[in-house]
C-alpha cells in the first residue's frame, strides 16, 4: 500500500474529524517514518510529470534531481503547514489587564494558491484587543507562516489564521489582514503586476463595537505597507 493511502486511512479511520483538503492540516495522521515515505512518494509521482512533459532528466544535468528537490520542497518547506504540527505558543498573563488595542505587522505571508499551485506573496496584520493572555510578537509571525504554508485561497487562509490567534490568546477581540499578489495572475492569465488582494476577519469586539473597529482600521493605516 502507497503512504498517501495509509494516510488517508488513518485520517477517515481517527477522530480527528477532519479530511484531507489542500489547506487541511493532517499532520496528526503522520509519523516522521511516514513524511520520509511520503516524500519518495511525492518525488516517484513528480518524475511522472517531468516525463510527461517530454523533459530527457536522464540526460539534462538541470533536472537531474529535481523530482528529489521538489517533493522535499513541498513536504518539509511550502506545505509543512500540513504535514507538521504547529508552533508551540507560550502565553502569559495579561497581569497588568491591558485593555487596549495592539498591532503586529507586516508579516510576511508565503503561501500557495491551489487552484494553479502557483505563490501567493505578500503580507499579514494582526489586531488584538486582549483578554487574560497576551503572547509574544514572534508568535504570531510563527502562526501566520504555519498557517500559510498549504495550499490554498486567500479568503480561507485569513479566516484560519484568525481562528488560530483566537484559540492561543482568547482574546476579546481579533482582527486579520491580508494584503497579497498572486502569481496565478502575475505569471500567467493576465500577467497583471499591479493588482493586490485585500481580505479582513473581524472578530469578537473588532465586529461587535463598530468604535473599536474603527480604531483598528485608523492604526492599521499607519502601519508600513499599508500607507
Amino acid at each position: 500500500m502507497k503512504i498517501s493511502e495509509k494516510i488517508k486511512n488513518a485520517i477517515l479511520s481517527s477522530s480527528i474529524e477532519k479530511g484531507y483538503l489542500a489547506n487541511d492540516t493532517i499532520y496528526e495522521a503522520i509519523s516522521d517514518t511516514d513524511r520520509e515515505e511520503l516524500i519518495e512518494e511525492v518525488k516517484e509521482a513528480f518524475q511522472g510529470v517531468l516525463d510527461a512533459l517530454v523533459i530527457d532528466t536522464k540526460n539534462d544535468h538541470n533536472t537531474q534531481e529535481t523530482a528529489k528537490r521538489v517533493a522535499k520542497m513541498f513536504v518539509n518547506e511550502i506545505f509543512r503547514g500540513r504535514y507538521y504540527p504547529p508552533p508551540c505558543v507560550t502565553a502569559f498573563p495579561n497581569a497588568k489587564q491591558y485593555d487596549q488595542i495592539y498591532m503586529s505587522g507586516p508579516i510576511t505571508i508565503n503561501s500557495t494558491c491551489a487552484h494553479h499551485f502557483q505563490a501567493i506573496a505578500g503580507k499579514a496584520y494582526v489586531g488584538i484587543f486582549p483578554g487574560n493572555k497576551v503572547i509574544g510578537l514572534s508568535k504570531f509571525n510563527r502562526m501566520v507562516d504555519w498557517v500559510a504554508s498549504r495550499p490554498q485561497i486567500q479568503e480561507e487562509m485569513t479566516e484560519q489564521i484568525a481562528d488560530m490567534i483566537q484559540e492561543e490568546t482568547e482574546a476579546k477581540g481579533v482582527a486579520v489582514i491580508v494584503k497579497a499578489e498572486h502569481f496565478c495572475m502575475t505569471a500567467r492569465g493576465v500577467k497583471e503586476h499591479e493588482s493586490d488582494m485585500v481580505t479582513s476577519v473581524v472578530r469578537g469586539i473588532f465586529r461587535d463595537e463598530p468604535a473599536t473597529k474603527a480604531e483598528f482600521f485608523s492604526l492599521l493605516s499607519n502601519m508600513k505597507g499599508m500607507q
